[in-house]
């Protein structure tokens, strides 16, 4: 039973090891010039010049429906793809429905204008 996990462990490991190694590496090959633009507040490129608790523009959580939308989809339809045989005419209709969720959503995005580029 536990030689199924083993695979999964030796990719964690080696996963784990070269994030440690890249990152050990660039600690000790990387540049050491620090200055104050670099060790000041990064948040978007700009010094920050309102208050923190200030109205985000309806943009902003239109363009976060629009990645939950597609996020989402892609995330269920690989492993659905990969047992539509197993799950049959119910999971097809399943996944139709959801989808259609979804399509409802992005015609909500496109009428709202959130895929124009300003």
């Amino acid at each position: 039973m536990l030689e199924n996990y083993l695979p999964v462990l030796i990719f964690i490991a080696v996963g784990v090891g070269v994030g440690l190694m890249m990152t050990m590496m660039g600690a000790m090959l990387g540049p050491r010039k620090p200055d104050s633009e670099k060790l000041s507040p990064y948040e978007c490129g700009f010094e920050a010049f309102e208050d923190t608790r200030m109205r985000f523009d309806v943009r902003y959580y239109l363009v976060a429906i629009l990645f939950i939308i597609f996020d989402l989809e892609i995330a269920f339809l690989f492993p659905w793809a990969v047992v539509l045989d197993d799950i049959g005419w119910f999971g097809y209709i399943a996944m139709m429905i959801f989808l259609g969720i979804l399509v409802i959503g992005f015609i909500y995005e496109w009428k709202k204008g959130a895929l124009e580029w300003e």
